[in-house]
């Protein structure tokens, strides 16, 4: 069976550390690196529903997209049990649940997040967006109306609902950008694309962009199908291994739109 820190270094060579944002924290976050692992769960974030399912399938380690600690925005300063942070690292030490984290390394490798999503609307011809590695552009097979688009994008990721802005224009080239991809408007304009996929957009962003037609189709959605593709390469490269996407992750995020 393979061990952690053999697990950590070939995601390392899908997804290079090299390609992390200074601010990042990747690779094995919490564990031993020489402990042998028979059985991992892979999720987009590490929550205590997933923490919870790890334990209950007999998992020595998660690996997660969202890094579960050290991020400028989640920083361990202790670890506590009275703290939702303390109370989830606790647990996986307690159980000896080991964790390996591929972030932003993730978002601009080659069959990474953005590479996936892409993949996954059926983008013809993909290639990157941003010069710093983030987001793709391609064509489809064919133009659709925003709205049939917008659905189609609904259905394929999953999502509990989406956001959207009519620049005026049918859909045709296409820039995608997993997560909060808003930096990532600008040049999905200079590409010449008419639409932009992704998340967490403000609402000057919508009110401001009038060259581009925009889809805000959730955090979640965008970056969860890279799961499925992290389940097949750990499995490829380690057959004796046990991987299994978490069933207990999914959108939090709901909708309510007034008429229904």
């Amino acid at each position: 069976m393979p061990i952690a820190g053999e697990i950590e270094q070939f995601l390392f060579t899908r997804a290079p550390r090299a390609g992390a944002m200074e601010w990042d924290n990747v690779g094995l976050l919490l564990g031993d690196p020489t402990k042998s692992v028979t059985r991992c769960l892979v999720a987009l974030d590490i929550t205590e529903a997933v923490a919870d399912e790890a334990v209950s399938l007999g998992c020595q380690l998660i690996v997660s997209h969202h890094p579960l600690m050290n991020c400028h925005w989640l920083p361990v300063q202790s670890v506590r049990e009275d703290t939702r942070q303390g109370h989830l690292l606790r647990k996986l030490l307690r159980h000896d649940v080991a964790a390996i984290c591929m972030h932003t390394n993730l978002d601009v490798a080659e069959g990474g997040v953005n590479d996936i999503l892409a993949q996954t609307l059926g983008l013809e011809g993909p290639g990157v967006l941003c010069e710093n590695g983030l987001g793709r552009v391609g064509t489809l097979p064919a133009p659709m109306a925003l709205r049939d688009f917008a659905r189609f994008v609904s259905r394929t990721l999953g999502c509990n609902g989406l956001r959207f802005s009519d620049a005026g224009r049918p859909v045709s080239r296409v820039a995608v950008g997993g997560g909060a991809c808003g930096d990532c408007i600008a040049p999905a304009i200079a590409a010449g694309c008419d639409t932009f996929v992704t998340a967490d957009l403000s609402y000057h962003q919508f009110l401001d962009t009038g060259e581009i037609n925009l889809i805000d189709a959730g955090h979640f959605p965008t970056e969860n199908p890279v799961c499925a593709a992290l389940v097949d390469a750990l499995k490829e490269q380690f057959p004796q291994l046990s991987v299994i996407k978490s069933a207990s992750h999914r959108e939090v995020i709901q909708y309510y739109v007034e008429g229904e």
